[in-house]
């Protein structure tokens, strides 16, 4: 699965840089006015019809597969979520078992502390106030 997302992720880079060079090339809805006037439309690469139609059909192309490529790496990040499982799944977090460096239990929550804080668990972190 890892060499799956990491081609499309090659893909995905490549298609944008495309896209990117493909939409500056073309031209504007401004520029065919100038085409009117006869500023050398006819000498393009594209010939005399110029290179509006296939530029747009490239671009679409590309941005499809943008699109799907997207939706495709969005559908294989969320699968790998719902694999893994949580560091903490099946540990037991209750305060009772963990015993500090000395091994006395540190106070359960509902025990009442003496006025000096300390709670009898060797630590020099004073209790808080209740």
């Amino acid at each position: 699965m890892e060499t799956i997302q990491t081609g499309l992720l090659i893909l995905q880079v490549l298609v944008a840089i495309a896209l990117i060079g493909i939409i500056l090339i073309q031209h504007g809805k401004g520029a065919d006015a100038g085409a009117a006037f006869g500023s050398g439309a006819s000498a393009t690469v594209f010939g005399a019809q110029g290179s509006g139609n296939f530029l747009t059909r490239t671009t679409s192309v590309l941005a499809l597969i943008f699109l799907l490529n997207s939706l495709a790496l969005a559908y294989i990040a969320g699968q790998r979520v719902h694999d893994n499982t949580s560091l903490m799944q099946g540990k037991q977090l209750s305060g009772s078992v963990i015993q500090d460096q000395k091994g006395a239990k540190p106070a359960a929550p509902g025990d009442k502390q003496d006025k000096t804080g300390d709670s009898g668990n060797g630590t020099d972190i004073p209790a808080a106030p209740q």
